[in-house]
């Protein structure tokens, strides 16, 4: 089987971008297509947002879209974060593999293949009511300005975190939820849930990040890493309890987060410093979301 002439480390899915035309592999490359951890972490606070606030039964289709919103709109943003990052990129040894420092993907056909993601993405903000249309437009300003994060504050997961959990109140308001303090306790345990995985995502590259001038939480914490991932998972648990219980203010609710925390505990206590297991641990918060869709869909469906 042939591959791609040139792949990402950290690659998912070698042999399905291998089976693709040569001409297309570099773009299915830039997108993450090879890498579906992204758009699942993207869609899963879109998934919380629906059933907690008891909408699946109703707007269970919405779901469908809201995943084709996801995979389109993560490969939007990683295309995006690749052309302002490509000289950035070439200084690390895990990134200067991707289509636009390899030379695999010219930066105009880049710019071609954004704007087609984007268009994926209208059509899919076009299914929703337009208060969901508005809060969704307004995820736009906090995406744009990600990629610069890294170069001004140590603490750039923590704007992913605001990106990456934008679907929450999206799917909330969709479904026909009223914002009040469920929401926001809910997307709020969503940011501090992205800070958790990305702090792991980021301790991969932490010599080459310091070498290249790139700031991350995984650097600014050094030695304390583990406690500060466990102590954006506590508080992420936490987020999450608040808006169950505000849902539904029974004891028996808060149990059905118990096994997304034992997962999550798992994670933070068997986690390497040296970031030898770092990107097993962050591809495990799918099942993370899984477990948190869950329990989502228990108490949302029961309120």
């Amino acid at each position: 089987m042939n591959q791609p002439d040139i792949i990402t480390p950290d690659s998912e899915h070698r042999g399905l971008i291998g089976l693709l035309p040569r001409s297309w592999r570099g773009f299915a490359l830039l997108a993450r297509f090879d890498r579906p951890i992204g758009w699942w972490l993207l869609y899963w606070p879109c998934a919380f947002g629906m059933m907690l606030a008891g909408g699946i039964g109703d707007h269970w289709r919405l779901l469908l879209w809201l995943l084709l919103g996801s995979i389109a709109m993560r490969g939007a943003g990683c295309v995006y974060n690749d052309i302002i990052d490509r000289n950035l990129d070439a200084q690390v040894a895990r990134t200067a593999s991707r289509p636009l420092p390899s030379g695999q993907v010219s930066l105009r056909a880049a710019w071609g293949w954004l704007v087609t993601l984007c268009l994926i993405g209208l059509l899919v903000l076009l299914q929703l009511r337009w208060q969901a249309q508005l809060i969704a437009l307004g995820s736009l300003a906090l995406v744009a300005a990600y990629p610069f994060m890294k170069r001004i504050t140590w603490w750039p997961q923590a704007w992913l975190g605001l990106v990456f959990s934008w679907g929450a109140p999206v799917s909330w308001i969709a479904a026909g939820g009223e914002a009040g303090a469920a929401l926001l306790w809910l997307y709020a345990g969503c940011v501090f849930w992205v800070i958790g995985y990305d702090t792991i995502y980021a301790l991969q590259d932490k010599e080459d990040d310091a070498l290249a001038g790139i700031r991350s939480s995984a650097l600014r914490l050094g030695g304390n890493l583990r406690g500060g991932v466990a102590l954006f998972y506590a508080l992420a648990l936490t987020g999450w309890a608040l808006a169950v219980w505000t849902v539904r203010p029974q004891y028996l609710a808060l149990a059905a987060l118990l096994p997304a925390a034992l997962h999550m505990l798992w994670q933070a206590a068997t986690l390497r410093a040296d970031g030898g297991d770092a990107l097993g641990k962050f591809r495990s918060n799918r099942f993370t979301g899984l477990l948190m869709a869950l329990a989502c869909l228990v108490v949302g469906a029961s309120a």
